[in-house]
């Protein structure tokens, strides 16, 4: 049965893609990223710095691999990142907020607007494997997507602000909200896939299935 990696901390990616994989012959596992990721920052556009840290999770990925000689190579491991953009600049990312006065000021930017959500996913092809797109170190290769979404809020009075943040639904989110969790309520998919703001690339999945189909 092949074998695939998530290297991610993130719950939510783990969830939905256990989901995706349920019906197929797939062995799913798990393994955090020890190596910290890039932070965003504003004067590049949002899909290139997105983009720009899936690459450098990629090689962290491979990186950790390679040290880890305990570890038996996956058929294939996958790398994510999500960031949102600012509604009013396409250079200014709305990453993961650090503390609640933060997350308080990232959901108050965004209340009532609509704004565009970017997910990058790179599968990564071990050595001897599948030959991707992209060459990483070790002779691993990987593919990359990059795509969006739109999103909209709902306008959301300072109450409605106190209990997501209370909630603690922010925390490791970008744009500090969860579209399937607490905040989802607040939040209309006005154009793009869903599983975009939940943090994968959609046709980097599809990818996948096809490969391992």
């Amino acid at each position: 049965m092949p074998v695939v990696l998530l290297a991610s901390a993130s719950a939510r990616r783990r969830a939905w893609l256990s989901d995706r994989l349920e019906d197929t012959t797939v062995t799913l596992e798990v393994a955090y990223l020890q190596t910290p990721e890039i932070a965003p920052s504003p004067g590049l556009e949002v899909r290139v710095q997105v983009e720009e840290t899936c690459l450098s999770k990629a090689s962290a990925a491979v990186m950790e691999l390679t040290v880890e000689n305990s570890r038996e190579l996956p058929d294939y491991a996958l790398v994510a990142d999500t960031l949102v953009e600012d509604p009013d600049d396409p250079q200014m990312p709305l990453g993961k907020a650090q503390n609640k006065a933060s997350a308080t000021a990232t959901l108050l930017r965004l209340s009532g607007r609509r704004h565009r959500v970017w997910s990058s996913t790179a599968i990564l092809h071990p050595p001897n494997g599948v030959r991707g797109t992209v060459v990483l170190d070790g002779g691993w290769t990987a593919d990359i997507w990059t795509e969006s979404s739109i999103v909209e809020f709902d306008e959301m009075d300072d109450e409605r602000v106190i209990e997501l943040i209370e909630g603690e639904s922010w925390k490791g989110k970008a744009g500090s909200y969860d579209l399937a969790g607490e905040a989802g309520s607040n939040l209309e998919l006005v154009e793009g896939e869903e599983v975009t703001v939940l943090g994968f690339a959609p046709n980097a999945i599809e990818f996948l299935i096809g490969m391992i189909g």
